[in-house]
C-alpha cells in the first residue's frame, strides 16, 4: 500500500511546485506590464554571456545567449523578464546538459547605472547521454532562483551597454549514468545592449 502511495505523493508535489513556478512566472510578467505602462518605457536587451558550472572538475567556461525585456517601475525599480539559452558538457564528456530558463527579476536601482536584485524561472533542462552509453536522453523542468546585479553604460540617446551576473540556484538532478547527483548551480556574465524604445 505505501509503495502505491508514494508515486501518488511524489506526482501531487511536482504539480504543486509546477503550479507555483507558473504562478510566480505570471505574477513577474504582470508586474512588468503594468511596471511598463507606469513608466511608458522599456528596454530590451539581447546579450551574449559566459557561464561556468558550479561543482565540476572541469572549469571550462560555456557560451550562452539570452534576450530580455526591461522596465522601470519607478527610478529606483526595475522589473525584467528574460530567457536565454547554455549548454555544458558533465562526467568526461558523457552527459551533455542543455538549458532555456525564462525568468523574471526585481531589481532595485542605488544608481541610475547600477542594479542589484534577484528572481525566479523555470529552467526546462535536457541531458543528452553519450549514444555509446544506449541511455534514453531525458528532459525535465524546475523552478530556480538568482541573485545578481548589473551595470549600465551610456553609448547614445537610447542605447546602453548592459554588464550583469548573476548566481543561479537550482535543485540537485538525477542521472543515469552513476548513483551520484548533479548539481546544476551556475554563475554567468553577460555583455547585451539595452535599447530603449
Amino acid at each position: 500500500m505505501n509503495r502505491i502511495q508514494q508515486p501518488l505523493g511524489g506526482q501531487k508535489k511536482k504539480v504543486w511546485m509546477l503550479d507555483r513556478a507558473w504562478t510566480g512566472v505570471l505574477l513577474l510578467v504582470a508586474m512588468l506590464l503594468v511596471g511598463v505602462q507606469i513608466a511608458r518605457s522599456a528596454e530590451i536587451i539581447p546579450s551574449i554571456g559566459a557561464t561556468r558550472a558550479v561543482h565540476i572538475d572541469d572549469n571550462t567556461t560555456r557560451f550562452s545567449g539570452g534576450l530580455a525585456l526591461r522596465g522601470n517601475v519607478a527610478s529606483f525599480l526595475a522589473v525584467e523578464i528574460g530567457a536565454s539559452y547554455r549548454s555544458e558538457e558533465r562526467l568526461d564528456g558523457k552527459l551533455r546538459v542543455t538549458q532555456w530558463p525564462v525568468t523574471g527579476s526585481l531589481w532595485l536601482k542605488p544608481a541610475p547605472m547600477l542594479y542589484l536584485g534577484g528572481g525566479g524561472g523555470w529552467y526546462q533542462t535536457s541531458l543528452a547521454y553519450d549514444k555509446s552509453l544506449a541511455l534514453s536522453d531525458e528532459t525535465r523542468q524546475q523552478f530556480g532562483v538568482h541573485l545578481g546585479g548589473g551595470l549600465l553604460l551610456p553609448l547614445a540617446s537610447h542605447v546602453k551597454l548592459d554588464l550583469s551576473g548573476r548566481y543561479v540556484f537550482l535543485d540537485d538532478v538525477d542521472q543515469k549514468i552513476s548513483t551520484k547527483h548533479l548539481d546544476p548551480d551556475f554563475w554567468t556574465t553577460s555583455l547585451g545592449l539595452a535599447i530603449a524604445f
